[in-house]
């Protein structure tokens, strides 16, 4: 708010001054030190908690409810953005001068966008989803701006699991080095969090003072049907899960994990927020490390309900604003395909981009259109980040209780005190 007041109300060159030299530097220092973590975090944390749990079906167990909770979570986010996109039918509501000046205005990141997607359209997607999920050099991924995590985290789970078949004397050296390497790396963002409240407003200043708030005024139907959907989704769908499943006050929820929520919405990135996540779980939630550090770290870039429901909505809005009136079977095609999706897409700033630019083209709908929404899209990432990462701990918290890892219970007296939620 305060950026978008600044760019109408402030010269122009003391402000762009402030912001390249100060609050871009200062925010992006902490972005990058976050990012820096996220890869050793992500590495020994999942072959520490793997290891730890010691017993594979526990593990397969584990498994198995994260998936079923993903899918099922995910198809309630994308029923509510499509439900809303009927509704509302923002790509009716868009002037059609507009939408053809924000298409010229973004079209060569359009275009550059559509390219990278074609380049991969003759792969099957059982080749897709092999090259994505086993890297043929794990070092080659890690080394990657950004990472494939995907990659990292195949790597790790194999390594976790493979661990706990041999004898105690020989894993017992490995998974130490591990354990010791995930203790630095969180005393590593126990000192960045340090210099998170400064950090994130210069984070959010920067940005709302390029943003401004014009192009929401064009966009202004489509954003806040998007907006509307994510806002229901965590506040009604979370809000539910942590009651009924995880047995923890919705309000005390939601308080003490209020530093991810931050972190997640100044980065826009899941895998940027994971350290900061992993650490509030623990200290705040009270979730056992062999459950966080698996569930969380997986949860980062399959469990993305707010990108599931910010893709439906997209693509109806797109198909709107070009006509296409979309039957219930192809309304459906395109639940299947945002939950997918949301499993499979890169936990980054736009990672979700492609998907859509994917979904367009296989409804009869011009690619190109997607460059309409570009200029807000990094506004709707910092809020359907903040969706899944919330949605991450939720699951956590669940599977935390569901499990009883080392004695883990809910104390509803806890949920009145500044202790961690679970013991």
């Amino acid at each position: 708010m305060l950026g978008g007041l600044c760019r109408i109300m402030m010269a122009p060159e003391p402000l762009q001054w402030f912001t390249r030299q100060i609050a871009e530097p200062v925010g992006h220092l902490y972005l990058r030190l976050l990012i820096l973590l996220v890869v050793p975090l992500v590495f020994s944390s999942l072959i520490a908690g793997v290891a730890g749990m010691g017993d594979l079906r526990r593990l397969g167990r584990v498994g198995l409810r994260s998936l079923a909770y993903t899918i099922v979570v995910s198809a309630i986010s994308v029923l509510i953005g499509l439900g809303l996109a009927n509704l509302v039918r923002p790509g009716e509501r868009l002037d059609r001068d507009a939408a053809a000046r924000l298409k010229s205005e973004h079209a060569q990141d359009a275009a550059s966008r559509i390219e990278a997607v074609a380049d991969t359209r003759n792969e099957t997607p059982l080749m897709k989803t092999i090259r994505t999920l086993i890297p043929a050099n794990p070092f080659a991924v890690m080394a990657k701006d950004p990472p494939d995590m995907m990659g990292v985290m195949f790597f790790a789970l194999f390594l976790g699991v493979a661990l706990t078949g041999i004898p105690a004397a020989r894993s017992e050296p490995v998974v130490g080095f591990f354990e010791g390497l995930f203790a630095a790396t969180t005393r590593c963002v126990e000192i960045v969090m340090q210099f998170a409240p400064i950090a994130v407003f210069c984070l959010l200043f920067s940005m709302t003072t390029k943003f401004g708030f014009s192009l929401l005024e064009l966009l202004g139907w489509y954003v806040a049907t998007v907006i509307a959907g994510l806002a229901i989704h965590m506040f009604g769908v979370y809000s539910l899960s942590v009651s009924l499943l995880s047995r923890i006050a919705p309000t005390d929820f939601f308080r003490r994990i209020r530093t991810v929520m931050a972190t997640a919405f100044s980065t826009s990135s899941s895998n940027a927020t994971l350290p900061t996540a992993l650490h509030v779980a623990e200290t705040r939630l009270g979730v056992p490390r062999q459950v966080s550090s698996f569930v969380l770290t997986i949860g980062a870039t399959a469990n993305q309900n707010g990108t599931a429901l910010f893709e439906g909505v997209t693509v109806l809005f797109l198909a709107q604003l070009a006509g296409v009136e979309l039957t219930i079977a192809q309304q459906l095609a395109v639940l299947y395909l945002a939950i997918l999706g949301g499993i499979g897409t890169a936990g980054v700033p736009s990672g979700s981009i492609p998907f859509v630019i994917a979904v367009l083209g296989t409804i009869g709908v011009d690619p190109a259109l997607i460059a309409i929404v570009l200029g807000v899209d990094r506004l709707l990432d910092m809020c359907r980040t903040v969706v899944n990462v919330v949605g991450d701990l939720t699951l956590a918290t669940w599977i935390a209780r569901t499990e009883r890892v080392e004695g883990t219970s809910v104390d509803a007296d806890l949920l009145h005190s500044d202790r961690p939620v679970m013991e």
